[in-house]
């Protein structure tokens, strides 16, 4: 199948920075770039009929890369000692690699809501305030962090489908 060069610059131009963003936290900024690359490839040569479904495809397919690729170098001999269990990568099974795609993915949704929302859905639900407390410490009344947290929580759910998070 010949390359339609500007098809494949199209896809990169609309999905590669942000693509990036997620793939750097897993991964290097080098990796990052070479698993984006080789993910408008593969998407550009498989994708499904129609862009609706194309972002979600695309974060699938780096999702995977980046999984394959921790599987491969997970079977090369380790010219460096493993992190300690605060750095990273070293628990047996992958565990901690899986989680740290996990966060990962949760960083990149967060990140999309608005500031507001996300302090809100913060303050709520990754600090366990009360919803008293939270709207002390937002200076808003308590309806305002109710209401921010179900339209932030709305919104985090179109974020993480956007992204081909399956629940």
């Amino acid at each position: 199948m010949p390359m339609d060069e500007d098809a494949v610059a199209a896809l990169y131009r609309d999905h590669a920075a942000a693509l990036r963003r997620f793939a750097r936290g897993a991964v290097g900024s080098e990796e990052a770039e070479e698993i984006v690359q080789e993910a408008i490839i593969r998407v550009w040569r498989h994708a499904p009929d129609g862009t609706q479904g194309l972002r979600p495809y695309l974060y699938r397919t780096v999702r995977n890369l980046i999984v394959d690729q921790h599987r491969l170098a997970g079977r090369r001999p380790r010219t460096v000692a493993p992190l300690d269990d605060e750095g990273g990568f070293a628990a047996a099974g992958g565990e901690r690699f899986d989680e740290l795609l996990d966060r990962v993915v949760m960083e990149e949704a967060l990140a999309r809501l608005t500031p507001d929302h996300r302090q809100a859905l913060v303050a709520v639900h990754y600090r366990r305030l009360s919803v008293a407390e939270a709207a002390r410490a937002l200076g808003v009344p308590a309806g305002t962090v109710k209401s921010r947290c179900f339209y932030a929580l709305k919104a985090l759910r179109a974020a993480l489908d956007e992204m081909g998070v399956e629940r």
